[in-house]
């Protein structure tokens, strides 16, 4: 069963995700917020990590830069429902910025259900090739 890590400070979007992922039968762990999700990183190992981009206490992209750092071997899925108040000025692609710190994929939400399973399994799919290929090396 694969132990899935997710970390927002909307205590709904924890909630909603938390609840879809048990009933597909994932472990989960959620964290409240930067802070508590870097606690858990270092008490448990998890499969995968999903993370929200913008959290108080964290500026902007400081939490993935440190979850990606501090279990880089570890997929992470950066997800933002960053709205932006004027729509004429060209928004910053936080989601792909998201990528180059190190975010195996991104979700910009609200997401449905099914873009969220299919973003996991395409991740964990990820994780195992690169588990198997480095087992073959050996």
């Amino acid at each position: 069963m694969p132990h899935i890590l997710v970390v927002d400070d909307d205590p709904m979007v924890r909630k909603a995700i938390e609840v879809y992922l048990e009933r597909h039968n994932y472990s989960v762990t959620v964290a409240d917020g930067g802070e508590a999700g870097l606690r858990a990183l270092e008490g448990a190992a998890f499969d995968l990590m999903i993370v929200d981009i913008f959290m108080p206490h964290m500026r902007g992209f400081e939490s993935i830069r440190i979850f990606h750092e501090r279990a880089p071997t570890v997929p992470l899925i950066a997800m933002s429902g960053y709205a932006f108040a004027n729509l004429n000025s060209p928004a910053p692609d936080f989601l792909r910025m998201a990528l180059e710190l190190g975010a195996s994929r991104c979700l910009r939400k609200p997401f449905t259900p099914a873009a969220l399973q299919a973003t996991i399994d395409e991740c964990l799919s990820e994780a195992q090739s690169r588990l198997s290929g480095i087992a073959q090396l050996r």
